[in-house]
């Protein structure tokens, strides 16, 4: 087995399926799991991952908000592939009050409002389920966000003290489209009317052909906040 000071040379020249079996053997099954929102990368990745270990463990963060078109791909993609997705819940003895005080839209007033908001539906869920995890997956691409540039396909997150593992980080949106076409993978049809990015319903609006691909999430704010704390460097 490799240790962690050459994760990043032994798995340099791998493909991204080498890749995952590089993960599966490198960590227990049982403490690698693999974060979706249901986007089409998590999808294409959710097909390769489950393509190797029926029994990989897959996750999902519920804030509350999602379009409806994001749980019935879910509903859909469960199906199809038959797994059991763990799934994250805000916790409500903390959410309520701030709603009550604040109103459902206090995300909106500032970037610290949305920041809080993001923890309280996302962060704090996430941080739940990387508690029983060495490693986790993503679906992150480098073209995706100026705040992913310096990201590398194997690293240690500093934000959650564990191993990350990107695999399509190097990918384009074209090259993932394609394998979703090909193996007839499900995926969000909002995604072909203009929701390049997924989240919140409340936080993410359709863009231009020529926009940037995340430039529809808080789209009130600069380019440079757009981070939920999820990924945070």
């Amino acid at each position: 087995m490799s240790t962690p000071t050459t994760y990043e040379a032994d798995t340099k020249k791998l493909t991204t399926e080498e890749l995952l079996t590089w993960a599966l053997q490198t960590f227990s099954p049982k403490r690698l799991v693999l974060a979706s929102s249901f986007s089409i990368e998590d999808q294409l990745l959710t097909w390769m991952f489950l393509s190797q270990e029926k029994n990989a463990r897959i996750f999902t963060l519920d804030t509350g908000r999602l379009f409806q078109e994001t749980y019935d791909v879910m509903d859909y993609t469960l199906q199809k592939y038959n797994y059991s997705c763990e799934v994250g819940f805000p916790d409500a003895a903390e959410l309520a009050p701030v709603i009550a005080r604040e109103g459902p839209n206090f995300f909106r007033t500032s970037v610290e409002a949305r920041k809080e908001c993001c923890r309280i539906r996302k962060t704090e869920p996430l941080k739940k389920i990387l508690y029983t995890a060495d490693c986790w997956i993503t679906g992150l691409r480098r073209e995706q966000a100026p705040t992913r540039t310096s990201m590398k396909r194997v690293e240690w997150d500093n934000n959650w003290n564990i191993w990350k593992i990107n695999p399509l980080l190097e990918w384009s949106e074209q090259e993932v489209w394609e394998i979703i076409h090909r193996e007839n993978i499900p995926f969000n049809p909002l995604q072909k009317k203009g929701f390049r990015s997924l989240g919140c319903a409340c936080c993410t609006r359709a863009i231009g052909p020529d926009e940037d691909i995340r430039a529809g999430r808080w789209w009130w704010e600069d380019p440079e906040h757009k981070e939920c704390g999820l990924h945070k460097q």
